[in-house]
Order: structure tokens, then sequence, then C-alpha cells
């Protein structure tokens, strides 16, 4: 049987790093939402092996063993033929590839709820858990501890320049920073400029574009503010209580 899955977004609206843990993994303290920018999987299960195959506005390419979505198609032990249909940019600080994995663990735990679990979640990746679960919530330890918060009604403008913010170089950089903490809500802020200075004349533009104060998603690349502000490589989404995110369309 072949189902159609959606995958949101997510925007983490504020992040704490609050520790680090003796493996080097992270604490946070954040609050996530998810939002209507979303991916599509149609997914096929299958006997043979599994295949992805990625349609996106670089067009479609075939992926590696190491793709989130086939990680977790071996995590839940299924096996399955995927075309994932992106709208979700890549490096963003959006969770596209987290919203992916999370996606498939939801299908799969139609069979075994299990598969969902916040600690195993947490194993592919620090935003699954949030992307499994959706709607609004505080995020806690490596993204695993959930605390479901009520759904509040907002209107987010993005801009996401053409720059991929690697997760592992940013938290290297807020550690070799000292551990600042972000004047604008983000820890993580302060480090991803420094890592990635390129980031600031977009931050720029778009305060400029909308007269409000722009906020970094997560570790980057997405800048964001509230309120609808349409324009030139802006993209203006609404946030979604759990409850309106279905597992399959």
């Amino acid at each position: 049987m072949t189902v159609e899955l959606v995958a949101p977004a997510k925007v983490t609206l504020s992040l704490r790093v609050t520790g680090v843990r003796p493996d080097g993994l992270h604490l946070i303290d954040a609050e996530m939402v998810s939002v209507d920018l979303v991916d599509r999987l149609v997914v096929e299960s299958t006997e043979g092996p599994s295949t992805l195959e990625v349609h996106g506005p670089e067009g479609t390419r075939a992926t590696d063993p190491d793709d989130l979505v086939l990680r977790a198609l071996r995590h839940c032990g299924r096996r399955a033929r995927v075309v994932l249909h992106k709208r979700i940019p890549a490096g963003a600080g959006l969770g596209g590839g987290s919203a992916d994995a999370a996606a498939v663990l939801r299908w799969a735990a139609r069979e075994d709820p299990s598969v969902i679990d916040p600690v195993g979640a947490a194993t592919l990746g620090a935003d699954v858990p949030f992307c499994v679960a959706g709607g609004r919530a505080r995020v806690r330890g490596i993204g695993e501890v959930l605390e479901p918060l009520p759904h509040v009604d907002r209107t987010l403008t993005l801009l996401t320049p053409d720059v991929h913010c690697s997760t592992p170089v940013v938290y290297r950089t807020w550690d070799s920073l000292g551990g600042p903490t972000g004047p604008n809500g983000n820890d993580l802020e302060p480090a991803a400029l420094a890592a990635f200075p390129e980031l600031t004349p977009w931050r720029d533009r778009l305060a400029e574009e909308t007269g409000a104060t722009p906020r970094l998603a997560g570790s980057g690349s997405t800048w964001f503010v509230e309120g609808d502000f349409p324009g030139p490589g802006r993209v203006v989404v609404r946030t979604l209580p759990a409850a309106g995110r279905p597992a399959v369309d």
C-alpha cells in the first residue's frame, strides 16, 4: 500500500544552552513550534531494499544510506520505497531532515507504537522527538524531554540565506567562545554569526525590510520575525497545533 505523509518544518523560537554532557552533547532548553511549510513523502512498503528519491528545487536525486529517512526506516525495522518532495530547505535550522524522519516514524508507529519513543527518536537527531510530536513544546535535554505547550496562533516571516550552517560547527564555535548568551533569545546566534559571518547582511536586510528584530532559527541559517511580511525571498508561515498535523493525508 502506498501512503502520502506530511512533514512540517519546525521553528525554534528560543534556545538556551544549559550545559554539556560528558559525551560532548549539549543540553538545551528551547521552545519549538510546527509551521505549515511541509515536505511530502510518498511511501510504499517493499520486500526489497529501502530506496529514497528526492525531488526538490535542484531537481531529482538519489541519496546515500546515511540520509535520515533511510536511517529512520532502519531504526524502526521497516523497508520502503520513498519519494520525497522537498520544500523545507536543508541546513536552514528548520528541521527538514528531522521532520522527514519523524514522518517515517509516525507511519511505522501505526503497527509498532514503540518506534516513537522520544529517547530512541533522539538517537536519529535532536529535533526528531519534537517533530514526531509537533505542535508547540518546551524541549530540553538533548531534545528528548518534551513538555507540550498550548497552541498559540502565530504568523512568522522566514528568510533563508543561501548558506548551509553546520550545527556541529556552530556548537563547537559556541564552546570556543566560552558559551555566550544570545541577546535575542537564542544562545547559538552569536556562535553562528562568528562561524558564518555571511549571515549578517541577510539579518540586516530582513530587519530593514520589516522594521522588526530578526531572530535566528536554531543554529541557522534562517532568520525570522513575527508578522506577515511577504516579499522577495521571504516565506510567510503559520503555526500548527499538534492535532492539525495529520500523520497521513
